[in-house]
């Protein structure tokens, strides 16, 4: 049986309307219940188009204060599915953004149509909070993250087929400024697919370093210290 008490736990880590907080419990719950999905395992990809394969809620704490605590207004997602992570991102990227009087932004990106339609629809019960906030790239992210994206990233979130972290690495990594911070998510149960961004963020000069917290599945955390 799954333990429902964790929604409450990671809510409590973060600064969000009653509304959107009602809302996250509602979605991590219906998360919850599911069957899990790492994309590495047996199951075959239909198997997660309509599962919300989303970030666990303590994950999403996690993500939200790192947020918070380093001051990002500039994030990118890869693999948004049903936009739960994405509120998180959005949260902290939009209370950042008003301490420094500054604008921000949630690049969001999803492949497929349908988990679009769902990420919207979950954004919009938020209301107001979120408004301006997100901008969700429909397609491969390959080819949707080649072009306009900030000058400087501050935060990439790799919550997508492992096999797809270290081409979309490539594609935002010289945005990346120094301090920037790069999760990945299922990195010990997803291994299998992570070899070539396992290998290329332990090189030296590339200028990662990293730890991977113990989380379900394995939480990477990397800095881009230059």
């Amino acid at each position: 049986m799954v333990d429902l008490s964790v929604i409450d736990t990671a809510l409590k880590s973060i600064q969000a309307s009653p509304k959107t907080l009602e809302l996250l419990k509602d979605l991590h719950t219906q998360a919850l219940s599911e069957p899990s999905y790492v994309s590495t395992d047996s199951q075959p990809a239909t198997a997660a188009l309509d599962r919300f394969v989303a970030l666990e809620p303590d994950k999403c704490a996690l993500v939200y204060l790192l947020l918070r605590a380093s001051g990002a207004k500039s994030v990118v997602e890869a693999g948004t599915s049903f936009g739960v992570s994405t509120i998180y991102l959005a949260l902290a990227v939009g209370q950042n953004a008003k301490l420094q009087n500054a604008s921000g932004k949630v690049i969001a990106t999803e492949n497929e149509p349908t988990k679009a339609i769902r990420a919207r629809e979950h954004w919009q019960r938020a209301g107001t909070e979120l408004e301006g906030l997100i901008e969700l790239r429909e397609g491969d992210l390959r080819e949707t993250l080649k072009t306009n994206l900030p000058d400087e990233v501050d935060f990439l979130l790799l919550d997508i087929w492992s096999e797809l972290a270290m081409p979309t690495l490539a594609v935002v990594r010289d945005h990346l400024k120094v301090g920037a911070m790069v999760v990945a998510d299922n990195i010990i149960a997803g291994s299998a697919g992570y070899t070539d961004l396992l290998e290329y963020l332990s090189e030296p000069k590339n200028g990662f370093k990293c730890t991977t917290a113990p989380y379900a599945g394995g939480l990477l955390v990397a800095v881009y210290v230059g």
